[in-house]
């Protein structure tokens, strides 16, 4: 079967976008106790949506533990999600209609839950049938950061790049050291390559090695999962333009997923930025270099010492990240951004975030209510300490914003009671041409804020 015959049995024609990610969730357990039983949930990506068009390579950053590759290992489908769903190939009929959908959420009518559940197992690659899920794997290659733990220490070259044409039948005998041979060319190694093992090759050989298996059944699109953060300076520029040559010669789609922004900005088209299981920022790759539009962006670019733009000294992340089993409310981003505001989400957890971060320690708390996220009562072991927590919430320890937002800040005896005016999940919202962010400073959600400004 040849790869447009493949595309046409998957999405029933060419159109405009390949891969379509849709509120994609995906929580890992906690387990606790003898029984382990479930405790909580690690948010790891946490509703997530966005399109990778044919031909175009997306870039996936963030910080380490933000998501990332948890979200490309969904995509391409070596973990399921818990909600959700990654579709491929999709018309562009059937791209509007699913959106239509699921954006009804609850409203749906028994038809048109049919009609979505017949587009799921067209399109969705976790209900599609084991024959269409098939065709799905051998179109969705990934390539992984550490090559030597990704390659069979056992097998040679040979047995390795060529194990998926001997899966699916492809080529066999000498048809298939020839394919071999010839896809080693292609990443630049050769047939004297063939009877060596992974460890007699250096970082760079053996990701090409890697590069040269996801090729083998011409697929048109390849997760690569930080595929140079392990390699030397030079050998990473190797690499990185032997992927742009192979994807103009193949036609290739790349998720391109990374922490480095130098290398993002040289191989992307459009830069999908998450952190802490949510995209904060997306849009063509220039736009977002020059004109971030969301503090965390700006302080990652701040981060890069090949970044000398005047202004964004000021973006530094403050303090630690946040427990992904316990996001902060609103701005997840809020708890380290040096231009929040009131309405940015401020809950019970803030407070000794914030306190803690200022070096002032909350001694004597015997037990905490929570009401919501938004308001709880703190019980103290003395009278003393719960009235040192209310002088330390009114003191120049807590930021102004987080202060404005405090509804109620009151004490009764040895309890404290605490509470914040509860506010909306921040959403994506358009800020230019393909350009979506989600910063309550550059949304509607506010418009007090805009007003004040």
């Amino acid at each position: 079967m040849t790869t447009m015959q493949q595309r046409d049995s998957l999405g029933g024609g060419p159109s405009e976008f390949l891969v379509s990610v849709r509120h994609l969730r995906r929580h890992f357990p906690i387990k606790e106790g003898v029984f382990q039983r479930v405790a909580g949930h690690v948010r790891a990506v946490d509703d997530v949506s966005f399109d990778i068009r044919r031909g175009e390579t997306v870039g996936l950053v963030g910080e380490s533990g933000c998501g990332k590759t948890t979200l490309g290992r969904c995509i391409s489908g070596l973990l399921n999600p818990t909600e959700g769903g990654v579709y491929f190939g999709l018309e562009s009929e059937h791209h509007g209609e699913l959106d239509g959908l699921l954006n009804l959420g609850d409203g749906r009518t028994a038809e048109q839950d049919r009609r979505l559940t017949e587009l799921s197992r067209l399109y969705r690659i976790d209900a599609m049938p084991k024959k269409r899920w098939a065709e799905y794997r051998r179109n969705c290659q990934v390539v992984f950061q550490d090559a030597f733990s990704s390659l069979n220490p056992r097998q040679l070259v040979k047995d390795i790049v060529g194990r998926p044409l001997r899966v699916y039948r492809e080529a066999s005998g000498s048809q298939l050291n020839a394919r071999v041979v010839e896809l080693l060319d292609s990443v630049g190694l050769g047939e004297q390559h063939l009877y060596r093992y992974p460890h007699q090759f250096s970082g760079g050989q053996r990701q090409r090695i890697s590069i040269a298996r996801a090729l083998a059944l011409e697929p048109n699109f390849i997760v690569l999962d930080e595929p140079t953060s392990a390699l030397d300076v030079s050998v990473q520029a190797q690499i990185l333009n032997l992927l742009h040559r192979l994807q103009k010669e193949h036609g290739l789609t790349y998720l391109f997923i990374t922490h480095d922004l130098n290398v993002v900005r040289h191989m992307s088209d459009r830069i999908v930025v998450m952190y802490l299981g949510q995209i904060c920022e997306m849009g063509p790759s220039q736009e977002v270099f020059q004109n971030p539009r969301h503090p965390y962006t700006e302080a990652l670019i701040a981060a890069d010492p090949t970044e000398g733009r005047e202004g964004r000294e000021g973006f530094r992340l403050m303090g630690p990240i946040p427990d992904p089993a316990r996001p902060p409310e609103g701005c997840r981003f809020h708890t380290r951004c040096p231009v929040a505001t009131e309405f940015c989400g401020w809950d019970v957890d803030d407070v000794v975030r914030q306190l803690e971060n200022s070096g002032v320690s909350i001694e004597g708390v015997s037990a905490v209510q929570r009401h919501s996220g938004f308001s709880a009562d703190l019980d103290f072991s003395t009278e003393e300490q719960a009235a040192r927590l209310v002088e330390q919430l009114r003191s120049d320890a807590v930021p102004e914003p987080m202060k404005r937002s405090l509804s109620e800040l009151k004490r009764s005896d040895k309890r404290v009671s605490v509470g914040f005016d509860p506010v909306e999940e921040v959403r994506l919202e358009n800020v230019g041409p393909e350009h979506d962010t989600a910063c309550v400073l550059h949304t509607t959600q506010y418009p007090q804020l805009h007003e004040r400004s």
